[in-house]
Formats: C-alpha cells, structure tokens, sequence
C-alpha cells in the first residue's frame, strides 16, 4: 500500500513537489520607497526654496509671489495670496500697520497705526510713487549728460555713476587713476569733486526727499598696523555732508553719514583706486520713513 507498483511489476518513484510562496510584503513591501521619493523630493524643494530667497531681491519676490497670487487686482498689497499672513511672515508685525493689512497692538507706535487706507488713498500713493520714480530717471539722466543739462563737462561725468534702485537714486562719484577726488590721503577736496558736488547740490535742491551719504575706500596693505580705511571713510564722507550743505541743501535733509572702509569694493581687485569712492543717496520716501 506504501509504494505503487507499475505494469512490470517495478516499484514506482514517489515524487514530492514543494512549492515556495511569496507573500507580498517581504522586506515590508515597496511603500518604503514612495515615502523616501517624497522625502527626497520635499528636501530638494526646500532647499530650492532657500536658494531662491538668498538669490533674489525684494521685487523680484513679490514678483513671483504675484504670479502666484489669483486675487492681486483686488488685494491692496502683492504678494503671497490669501493665507494666514497675506503674504507677510511672523516677523512682519512692525510692517503689518505700514501696508495697511493691520497688525495686533503689541508694539503700536504713532506712525505705524493701521490707518484703513481707502482705494482712493492707495491709488494716490501709486500715482506719487510713479512721480517719483519719473523724477528719480530724470535726475539720473542729467546726471549722466544724457539731458543735456549739464553745467560741467564730459571729462569731468566720467567720475560719476547715477542709477535708480528701490533704495532711491544713488550717485557715486569715484576716483580714476589719474584723477583722484581728494588730495592725497586726507580729507581735502580736489576741484574736480567740488564741481560734482556743487552741481550735485544744485539738482537736488528742488527736491524734499532725505538724503545718505556713505563712504567707503580701496583697501590697504596687510603690513599697516591699523586700517586707515574706517577713519578715512567717515571723513570723507562727513566732508562730502558738508559740501553738499554749503551748496544750499538743508542739514535737516541729511538722514545719515556713514564710512564702510573696504568692506564694499566695487571691482574685483580690492585695492584698485576705483573703490576709493562714496555715494549720494536721494532716499525714496518710503525708505526714509521706515528707515531702510
């Protein structure tokens, strides 16, 4: 009965057959995957959007924020959307009264309280901020020559490189190889630098805005036992306050006078004498108020 007997009488081969199964699932199954692709993902995403913060200024943020953003013409304020914030962060609170969105009563202070600006108000702000804009460019040009409203000559321009940014119009006025601004290395005016800054005062005068002045210089050999640059700078620039003061422009105008050393230079090699230089800054007059 155990073993099968074939036609010849033979004792049949018994054959066992052991069939492996998988169950799904082993090593917990492919779902791990998916959660590490999004992990992955997510990470690449967020440092993207790191790198797009660092790499980016201010409007062209509220640019892409804009994009972004379906219910612009109808917001007060660009940027964002409609979330918690409205497009401000946390760190907003002191800004939140100013763009007219609100803000609690933590830190409330008399030109900072929400103010309910109508649509009215708002677009009477866009229409001064384009005036200024439209100023600003103007300045600039005759700066420049362009306008053909310049009192000093072409050699004498060469010195000079106005541009408009959201910080207002700044006017840098540089040293040349063969034409430095002061005489030496002290504060002394050269009469190349009082032409600019009396014809600077001249064009600025009309106009209500504050104004900036920085300073800032070429750096120097690491064989001095201080930096003269800090010094220098400052007094530079402090002089430069003054000229532009004597030139008819009120002190009361004057929203601050700082010196920067070499700590800005304005071409790659740092001793180079064009970063011997300082500008004049007609401050927007959103930059003044909230002191940016």
């Amino acid at each position: 009965m155990g073993l099968g007997m074939g036609d010849s009488g033979a004792i049949a081969p018994i054959i066992i057959k052991r069939k492996k199964v998988i169950v799904a699932g082993g090593h917990h199954g492919g779902a791990w995957k998916v959660a590490y692709a999004d992990f992955v993902t997510a990470m690449m995403a967020f440092f993207l959007l790191m790198w797009l913060l660092n790499a980016t200024t201010e409007s062209q943020r509220k640019g892409i924020a804009d994009y972004f953003s379906p219910t612009i013409p109808i917001n007060r304020i660009s940027g964002g959307g409609e979330g918690m914030f409205g497009g401000d962060s946390v760190f907003s609170e002191e800004t939140l009264p100013q763009n007219g969105t609100g803000g609690s009563d933590s830190k409330p202070s008399e030109e900072q309280q929400a103010k309910g600006n109508s649509g009215v108000e708002t677009r009477a702000e866009e229409k001064a901020r384009a005036q200024e804009e439209k100023e600003m460019q103007a300045l600039a040009a005759q700066l420049n020559g362009s306008a053909g409203e310049s009192s000093i000559g072409e050699p004498t321009l060469e010195h000079i490189f106005p541009r408009v940014t959201d910080e207002g119009l700044i006017v840098e006025i540089f040293d040349l190889p063969d034409e430095p601004l002061f005489v030496g290395e002290g504060e002394d005016p050269s009469l190349i630098l009082r032409q600019l800054i009396a014809m600077i005062a001249r064009l600025l005068g009309p106009t209500e805005n504050q104004i900036a002045v920085n300073g800032f210089t070429q750096s120097f050999a690491v064989v001095r036992v201080e930096n003269p640059g800090w010094d220098r700078s400052l007094k530079r620039a402090q002089k430069v306050r003054q000229m532009l003061e004597i030139g008819g422009l009120s002190p009361d105008r004057m929203e601050r006078v700082a010196g920067w050393s070499d700590r800005r230079p304005s071409v790659e090699n740092p001793m180079a004498a064009r970063n011997n230089r300082f500008e004049i800054i007609l401050l927007r007059r959103d930059r003044a108020a909230t002191g940016k």
